[in-house]
């Protein structure tokens, strides 16, 4: 049996994603993960094959958890499913150590080949997708991708500042280059911008 945690905040998706993957004769779903934090407490408890998590979760995103799955050197395999057709977000993905990248329109049959072909060692990635990832590179560091995407939220520099241990110099520092690099007018727009290709 595959043994498959799923990580997704809609509680009607995250029903849908397990009945569909338990009508597999070969497929087990050991747990059912509302935000990031939870699944990674599953990950480390159940320890199961392979997880499969959304993107946008409260506590953590998808691309943290993959990349916190890894961290800890689980025997998990992380499948991303999402609605995000962004190349942005897939080379993310990648580089957080996910083997797979599919979008929640993806004919249901696909979802179990998916879980079978990353159990096994494969990669299950959108051609298309795995083609626009690699035409614009993501120019944000991750501190200034962490504080612009705070921002974005409507947090003040003040409060970025508190929440990640920095001086509110520092923190303008890092919105000015974000907004320099993705040409942008202010703050706002430029966590817009960032957002539409898939790097917040």
């Amino acid at each position: 049996m595959i043994r498959v945690v799923i990580a997704e905040d809609q509680a009607m998706v995250l029903g849908a994603l397990a009945a569909l993957l338990e009508i597999e004769g070969d497929i087990e779903v050991v747990g059912r993960a509302h935000d990031g934090d939870e699944a990674l407490a599953l990950c480390n408890d159940k320890k199961p094959d392979v997880l499969l998590t959304d993107i946008e979760m409260p506590k953590m995103t998808g691309l943290e958890l993959a990349a916190a799955v890894r961290r800890a050197q689980l025997p998990t395999r992380v499948i991303i499913l999402t609605t995000f057709a962004r190349g942005g977000y897939l080379r993310r993905a990648l580089e957080s150590g996910a083997s797979g990248y599919l979008l929640k329109d993806s004919p249901a049959e696909q979802l179990a080949n998916a879980v079978r072909r990353v159990k096994q060692g494969g990669r299950v990635i959108d051609p298309e997708l795995a083609a626009e990832a690699w035409s614009e590179p993501d120019p944000l560091t991750d501190r200034e991708r962490q504080v612009l995407r705070m921002a974005g939220e409507g947090q003040s520099s003040a409060d970025i500042a508190a929440t990640l241990n920095l001086s509110e110099g520092t923190v303008r520092n890092y919105l000015s280059e974000a907004i320099n690099k993705l040409g942008a007018g202010n703050r706002v727009e430029a966590a817009r911008i960032a957002r539409e290709k898939g790097w917040l």
